[in-house]
């Protein structure tokens, strides 16, 4: 299964100590330059990026269509991090886009991508008995 990430499905189980679920489920997560970026430049999360820097199974991936990154960005409104996210996405055939925000999600929706977000990872992670229903009311 080839999994792409923007930045706060990341952050958000960083925060909660559970980054390495994304491992248990779909064992290698790609991120592209943006998202990596956004990820580790933020010292006032020093913790988080610590985690986020040793995870080997999240894989910093270029993306190819720069033109559609910047429709994404510049027209439609997307933060640089979630545009190179959508076009990695459908650049790569991915089967799944994590991704939290709003905007994104409509967006990605429209491109007919399948979407997931971190409430989504949690509960992916409790049906494959990753976590118990406690461990999903303390992540929340």
């Amino acid at each position: 299964m080839l999994v792409v990430s923007d930045s706060t499905p990341i952050i958000s189980l960083a925060k909660i100590g559970q980054l390495n679920l994304l491992q248990k489920l779909f064992e290698k997560v790609f991120i592209p330059r943006a998202v990596w970026n956004e990820l580790t430049s933020n010292d006032f999360y020093a913790d988080e990026i610590e985690q986020i820097k040793s995870a080997n199974f999240i894989v910093v991936h270029d993306v190819g269509d720069k033109n559609a990154v910047k429709i994404l960005n510049e027209i439609v409104g997307l933060d640089i991090g979630e545009s190179e996210a959508i076009s990695l996405a459908i650049d790569s055939f991915a089967d799944v886009l994590l991704i939290d925000e709003h905007k994104g999600r409509q967006v990605a929706s429209q491109l007919n991508l399948n979407i997931v977000g971190t409430v989504g990872i949690l509960l992916q992670a409790f049906d494959e008995n990753f976590l118990s229903r406690q461990d999903i009311l303390d992540c929340i």
